[in-house]
């Protein structure tokens, strides 16, 4: 089943059981927490191409995060009764689906590592560069980043503050790598990004 849902449309809860096993066609999907504080942290986008709410299907467990359609999104949805009789009849899902979480597992473990590690201003490049790849367009010599995301979106990927995220998009824009603009960020120079990205932990 397609559907199409506007930005910020609520798609499951925590604790809310899994009925449902989502993949993005078009736009993204906020993958979301909220802190002791009660403030709202966004932790991933899924993106165009991936898939989301397998694990609470497979473990039967309620929903850990909260999704929300972030601009207008268009969902492929599979109900739990058809994605069990899906992994009935095609056993290779199974092994489709393992090798989508074992990805996943490398994804968070890298992540994991590079909060550890390496200094925001890597962190950060790296987050631009794959935000490039996923969501980028080629302008000529720029790429341009279609996914809208503030500067606060950004912190809250990587763990730190608004104030230190601007501060390093600025020294990103003064060495040439980005152009900030209103929601959006310009890629100038790839090459400037994945040295930073790259530089000493």
């Amino acid at each position: 089943m397609v559907r199409r849902v506007p930005d910020g449309a609520l798609l499951s809860s925590r604790g809310a059981p899994a009925e449902e096993w989502c993949g993005v066609a078009k736009g993204a999907v906020r993958v979301s927490s909220v802190s002791l504080s009660g403030k709202q942290i966004s932790l991933t986008y899924v993106e165009p191409g991936l898939w989301f709410g397998d694990i609470a299907l497979f473990d039967g467990m309620p929903r850990t995060h909260d999704a929300n359609a972030h601009g207008e999104t268009t969902l492929l949805v599979v109900r739990k009764v058809d994605f069990k009789a899906l992994l009935g009849t095609h056993v290779e899902l199974y092994d489709a689906l393992l090798r989508l979480n074992c990805r996943r597992l490398r994804l968070m473990f890298d992540a994991f590592e590079d909060l550890n590690t390496k200094p925001l201003a890597a962190r950060l490049a790296k987050q631009i560069l794959l935000l490039a790849r996923s969501y980028g367009t080629p302008q000529g010599e720029e790429i341009r980043i279609g996914l809208a995301l503030a500067q606060e979106d950004l912190a809250q990927l990587l763990g730190a503050s608004r104030q230190r995220v601007n501060q390093e998009l600025k020294s990103f824009e003064r060495e040439g790598a980005v152009r900030v603009e209103p929601t959006r960020l310009v890629v100038l120079s790839r090459e400037r990004l994945m040295a930073i990205a790259e530089g000493p932990t």
